[in-house]
């Protein structure tokens, strides 16, 4: 009778070990991918690939759902991904995915980034999801610093 008690038990504990892993902390933070349709538009961005004698040469090539965004004031709830050390930024990368889910980047591609440069003052770093609005640009030489999809004059909405 003893030893099938503490069959039942270790069952019972390892059970309970299993769902709290699977089931999650509730103090830890939801990293929901914040993905809409703007955010779906965004993903489909490709680069066309062309030859420069033997040196490859990558171009973004727009399809025409973001095609249709540019110029366009858009909403993008995202992710802070901060490009400068510091509290507060004016300008940072969003992400459909939090940067502490990074450890898994690579097993499914990178998650969809752009570039944002807020219109007012720099906002302090959230590991919490935020929701800009402000319009959708296109970088015309992304090689020579900024990314291929900025998000300008951008302002926090509640």
């Amino acid at each position: 009778m003893k030893k099938t008690l503490t069959v039942f038990l270790f069952i019972l504990f390892c059970t309970i070990q299993s769902q709290a892993q699977i089931g999650g902390n509730p103090d830890l933070p939801d990293h929901t991918p914040m993905m809409n349709k703007t955010w779906e538009a965004i993903d489909k961005m490709a680069y066309k690939v062309t030859y420069n004698g033997a040196k490859k040469v990558y171009t973004p090539f727009y399809p025409k759902e973001l095609k249709a965004l540019e110029n366009k004031i858009v909403e993008l709830p995202g992710y802070m991904v901060p490009l400068h050390s510091g509290r507060n930024h004016k300008n940072f990368m969003m992400s459909v995915l939090p940067v502490m889910q990074c450890q898994f980047c690579g097993s499914n591609g990178i998650p969809p980034m752009v570039e944002v440069t807020l219109k007012g003052n720099a906002i302090k770093f959230s590991e919490d999801p935020i929701k800009l609005k402000g319009k959708m640009i296109f970088t015309k030489d992304p090689l020579k610093g900024n990314a291929e999809i900025q998000i300008v004059d951008a302002e926090p909405i509640k």
